[in-house]
């Protein structure tokens, strides 16, 4: 078995893996433990009291977060005509039609967010089984269908995250990076969870938000005391 290297019995000297943390201790462990080389993302993982196998119980959503993600974000416009000035204009990364679908069919997939009009979406079902394993298909519950790509396209760049239940029913949402201020991290965080809160389906029962953990990309993963944050 391979021996834990000095920064990571370092890092777990930090923390006990049995204690759930508040938001501000989780956050103030991640900022004092030992750095690596580049800036690491922090991640919320929530687990979900839903049944992910129930099509009612789907749990989706997007919310723009305060202080944005910390990287450049590269939105796909899929439009035509108006739209695609629109979406030039808002500064878009790609522009295009059939011509930008059949690059992804090609394999390109360059690009952090894919935004469609409605009447692309017909076209763009073609490559829905590229898009979709990745979490790039367009829908109108994130708002990444819409006649209004300008919006879409400067939301996206403003630090809008999506988040989709998996199948295990837990959510996995990159909200910022370890350099923000703790202040940063911790008002991002809240959002998201806000956000998860407002997206719960009208037919879960119980317990909705079982529990929270935060990490980043190389250090530890703190489970935070979700008391606050349950709703049932």
């Amino acid at each position: 078995m391979r021996k834990p290297s000095k920064r990571v019995k370092e890092n777990n000297q930090l923390f006990q893996k049995d204690k759930n943390y508040t938001l501000e201790e989780a956050v103030f462990i991640l900022k004092k433990a030992h750095k690596v080389k580049f800036d690491e993302s922090v991640d919320l993982a929530i687990n979900l009291g839903v049944d992910p196998k129930q099509s009612d119980q789907m749990v989706r959503g997007s919310i723009i977060l305060p202080h944005g993600i910390g990287k450049k974000v590269r939105v796909a416009v899929f439009c035509k005509g108006e739209e695609a000035t629109a979406a030039k204009e808002a500064q878009a990364d790609f522009v295009g039609g059939q011509d930008l679908i059949d690059k992804v069919q090609g394999g390109w997939l360059d690009f952090d967010v894919a935004v469609s009009t409605p009447e692309m979406m017909k076209d763009l079902a073609k490559v829905g089984k590229i898009l979709g394993p990745r979490g790039l298909m367009p829908s109108p519950k994130t708002g990444t269908v819409t006649k209004d790509v300008g919006k879409a396209v400067k939301e996206s760049k403003a630090g809008k995250v999506e988040f989709k239940m998996n199948k295990l029913g837990s959510l996995h949402v990159s909200m910022g990076k370890l350099s923000f201020s703790e202040n940063a991290l911790m008002e991002n965080a809240k959002s998201l969870i806000e956000a998860v809160n407002r997206a719960k389906p009208s037919t879960a029962k119980g317990h909705y938000i079982k529990s929270i953990f935060i990490a980043s990309t190389m250090g530890p993963g703190l489970k935070l005391d979700s008391s606050e944050y349950i709703t049932s």
